[in-house]
């Protein structure tokens, strides 16, 4: 094995063409929270959320074997595991992946089935001190899974149809059934149900590789969801002079394959778009010369891209491989022709790129080579669904990795930024694709959350969760980075401090593996954040408490301390009470003491309901004296959850007492809980 200099000088200089890139836009179908304040969501209860950081919080890093280890003895705990959560005989675990901390605690992830089926949406961490032991729990859905039936009404046939439709609503090429359907229970929304899960192939309007999943209601044949399954993103080849490759010599060749990374191996598309292509080899271990029209140029900068994102993974954050198994995925360069693109499959475990407008700019760069590769250690962890809220966090965190992947690398000739594919120059006038710490610059793309988000275009509804990122890492107002000068602004026009991008880093690093699952949204997102900057840092830290005004700076719950910044005082309830489907109305309560006088004018209620259909709930809050103000009405139609702040005017209200949160589900069919909620007096 040999690790030498790959010479190839690749000045800025160059002539480069604007181009217009496809982006993957999928429907956004799963309904999202309606919510004309900020999205609230109070910490779950999480181990040691206490007033101190829990020590050795951070995960260790796992050798290929110490890591099969933990998930045998997962797997041989699963059914005890599923016994302790409360799960249906029906229901099983299968182990996905496994986390240890510094202190011995270990995080599995599971899927789950159902009667033998799939349960899509089924996932959930446990945490605990050995694997399966069930301290703490996240799961994707909190709605039990007691499908009516697992009998199938509508013949597979026309699942197997309805998915070509959407293919070709999507304008696909060459869209063919590439998986057919399989019978799934859907439990990522509403209730569960039995259903079909079609796969289709071909390419997409762009030219990328379509695996598109769709999925209808076995017994009304109603089209549920569908997302794509190849995650994209764009870049331009970075000019970062002469770099070191490891690569492999066999005899009297040389060939790129990464012997120290687990793998790696960079392959030559040629034009093509199936398949391999042909491993990378030459008598000599330079490779390139700085030209894209020399196809060795492409294959050293996605070699150089790999390796530095496996560095990184390992190096920061402890993980051997996307996988966490010590096995490394491979790239394919020189994919298509004129396309301007590069992607992520997981059905080749492996990143592609094309060769952009003219076949004249690989789009091979640090931050795109950690882009799609991140989309691979989503899809191994979290399993963030790429449509939606979910979606435009999948994107966010490929672009948050991409961005710390390229300070991490320290190259002089691409200095670390947080701007997304700056090199590319798509606009004609030298300016980036995407913005970190004013999204909205683009043009497409979001500062801050809303409720319709999850509606748009997962590459800008990303745009809150990486002004987040920005906002925690370096904070608000106008700074010069590395020679780039950045101005980022809050929703609410009040000030964050940022903690630096190595802390932000680390948490967001802990939540997408410990805390997101595929259905996590803006909401749980912000929960899920809070809990691991409680592990690692203290609920009483600065750093929690910037994570909480970051969120608040992107219109997502309330700032550290009152919700608004003004020196009030808070008192939260986060213990679940579950709704009743069609039943009694149930309660929530505060007790409120050390307030003088009357409650004020401008009460502020934070309510956080995780329900299936919003729509069919009554919520009100109940003074200590018994008045009741309706905060919601059955009002929201067919909307997952209430995540949201009321104003109440409770000046007639004595303010000290216990405060009652209401709610009772007026209709049949749909379920869920009281998740937390929160009084703040101003």
């Amino acid at each position: 094995m040999r690790s030498r200099s790959s010479h190839r000088r690749t000045p800025h200089a160059t002539h480069r063409r604007a181009a217009a890139v496809a982006l993957a836009g999928v429907a956004a179908l799963i309904a999202t929270a309606v919510q004309s304040g900020s999205a609230t969501a109070a910490p779950e209860q999480t181990p040691a959320a206490a007033s101190r950081a829990k020590p050795g919080s951070e995960s260790v890093r796992l050798t290929p074997a110490q890591r099969a280890a933990l998930i045998r003895e997962a797997n041989a705990t699963k059914a005890e595991t599923a016994e302790d959560l409360g799960l249906g005989a029906k229901e099983k675990l299968v182990v996905r992946d496994v986390l240890k901390d510094r202190d011995g605690t270990v995080h599995v992830r599971y899927e789950r089935t159902y009667d033998g089926l799939p349960v899509l949406g089924g996932d959930l961490v446990v945490q605990g001190g050995t694997p399966g032991a069930a301290d703490s729990v996240v799961k994707a859905t909190r709605t039990a899974v007691k499908p009516a039936t697992t009998t199938a009404k509508v013949p597979a046939a026309e699942a197997e149809q309805q998915a070509l439709s959407a293919a070709k609503a999507e304008k696909a090429e060459g869209a063919d059934v590439d998986r057919a359907p399989r019978k799934v229970i859907w439990a990522a929304e509403g209730k569960p149900v039995v259903a079909y899960e079609t796969v289709v192939g071909g390419l997409q309007h762009d030219g990328t590789p379509q695996e598109l999943h769709v999925v209808t209601d076995a017994t009304t044949g109603e089209k549920l969801y569908e997302w794509e399954a190849v995650q994209n993103g764009t870049g331009h080849t970075v000019y970062s002079g002469t770099v070191d490759l490891t690569t492999t010599q066999s005899g009297s060749s040389y060939n790129l394959t990464d012997g120290a990374r687990g793998g790696h191996k960079t392959y030559n598309l040629n034009r093509g778009t199936s398949g391999t292509g042909t491993l990378f080899s030459g008598s000599d271990d330079v490779w390139g010369n700085g030209s894209p029209s020399n196809l060795e140029s492409a294959a050293a900068d996605a070699h150089y891209g790999a390796a530095l994102t496996w560095d990184y993974y390992k190096n920061v954050h402890g993980r051997s491989g996307i996988r966490g198994d010590g096995v490394g995925a491979y790239s394919r360069v020189h994919y298509g022709n004129n396309y301007v693109n590069a992607f992520w499959s997981d059905s080749c475990f492996c990143m592609t790129y094309g060769d952009g407008s003219g076949n004249a700019n690989p789009l091979t760069a640090i931050d795109v080579a950690a882009h799609e590769m991140t989309h691979g250690l989503t899809s191994n962890t979290a399993g963030l669904n790429y449509s939606g809220e979910s979606g435009g966090l999948n994107e966010a965190t490929s672009d948050i990795f991409g961005s710390t992947v390229e300070f991490y690398a320290n190259n002089s000739s691409d200095v670390g930024d947080y701007l997304i594919g700056e090199e590319i120059d798509i606009n004609g006038d030298g300016t980036p694709l995407r913005y970190m710490d004013k999204p909205s610059k683009d043009g497409a793309s979001k500062d801050s959350w809303y409720s319709g988000i999850g509606s748009i275009d997962v590459h800008y509804s990303s745009g809150p969760a990486n002004h987040f990122f920005y906002l925690l890492s370096e904070g608000s107002g106008t700074k010069t980075i590395n020679g780039v000068t950045y101005n980022s602004p809050t929703s609410d026009g009040l000030p964050v401090t940022g903690i630096g991008r190595a802390k932000a880093e680390k948490i967001w690093f802990r939540a997408l593996t410990t805390k997101f699952t595929s259905t996590t949204n803006y909401a749980g997102a912000r929960t899920g954040t809070l809990a691991a900057t409680g592990e690692l840092y203290g609920t009483d830290s600065a750093e929690y408490k910037a994570v909480q005004d970051a969120w608040a700076g992107i219109n997502v719950g309330s700032r550290s301390g009152d919700g608004g910044g003004g020196g009030g005082t808070s008192f939260e309830s986060s213990t679940d009470v579950t709704i009743p489907d069609y039943g009694s109305a149930v309660t929530s309560s505060i007790a409120v003491s050390g307030r003088t006088g009357n409650a004020p004018s401008n009460l502020q209620v934070s309510v956080d309901i995780v329900h299936t259909y919003s729509g069919d709930l009554v919520v009100d809050l109940l003074a200590p004296d018994g008045t009741v103000y309706n905060l919601r009405n059955r009002t929201g139609g067919s909307a997952d959850n209430i995540n949201q702040t009321f104003t109440v005017n409770a000046s007639s209200e004595a303010a000290n007492g216990t405060w009652q949160l209401r709610v009772q589900d007026r209709a049949r069919y749909d379920t869920g809980y009281i998740n937390g909620w929160k009084l703040t007096f101003p």
